[in-house]
């Protein structure tokens, strides 16, 4: 039996995978690929529901997507840093999952985490390779690192069809009931929680998969140049 995750996916906040590649995260899943999330904090400044709620609704949402693992750091919503403590806490979620894919949050958006997060984890799966660094357990780098694409469009280095997984992926997000629109919610509004943010996701999903000639598509941004074998691989 494999103890490692071929697909891990690091968020700022829960939620933040499903919206931008939980689609991705699905396919592979159902592909047989071990996947899983580390969530870094649980939301706790968002205007809408609590981290309880917010734990629990990730929780479903990991059931949705088939995940071997889902974990929250607890780390603090909006006040993180990249100091010493926080990065051995990403260090060793890495040595522990030994992931080939890590996948983490846009290079810059519109919520100040997801940038932050970036560069965080981002060094962390660089650093995780340094025996040094002692954490009590195998060193462990892993393949690639990507980014995905969150609110504010960036322009994709890839594209993955999700055509055959998108209800599921809206099927994901909507486990998230305090965060998004519902009509008989009372909760305060927010730019996520009406009905035209649905849309918006549907549109951008179109948007990508527009571009490789599919139905729906999440796109993704890479810090090192993608590696062929041969350029038919592309094709």
């Amino acid at each position: 039996m494999r103890n490692y995750l071929d697909i891990l996916a690091f968020a700022a906040h829960p939620d933040d995978v499903e919206l931008a590649c939980g689609g991705t995260i699905i396919k592979e899943s159902r592909n047989n690929y071990k996947t899983g999330i580390v969530d870094l904090t649980s939301g706790q400044l968002g205007t809408r529901g609590n981290p309880e709620l917010r734990i629990e609704e990730s929780n479903a949402a990991a059931k949705v997507m088939g995940l071997e693992v889902r974990e929250n750091l607890g780390l603090e919503d909006g006040y993180f840093k990249n100091d010493r403590p926080t990065m051995l806490k990403i260090i060793e979620s890495i040595r522990k999952h030994k992931p080939s894919i890590v996948l983490c949050n846009a290079i810059s958006d519109r919520h100040p985490d997801h940038g932050r997060a970036y560069n965080l984890v981002k060094e962390a799966c660089f650093y995780s390779g340094l025996a040094k660094i002692d954490t009590n357990q195998e060193v462990h780098r892993p393949k690639q690192v990507f980014s995905y694409i969150q609110d504010h469009y960036l322009t994709p280095d890839f594209i993955v069809d999700i055509t055959n997984v998108f209800e599921a992926k809206m099927e994901a997000i909507s486990c998230y009931s305090s965060q998004f629109y519902s009509p008989l919610d009372k909760e305060p509004k927010t730019p996520i929680s009406s009905k035209d943010f649905i849309d918006f996701l549907e549109a951008r999903a179109r948007e990508f998969g527009r571009n490789i000639g599919v139905k729906y598509g999440e796109g993704f941004k890479s810090h090192l140049p993608l590696n062929a074998k041969s350029i038919l691989d592309l094709a």
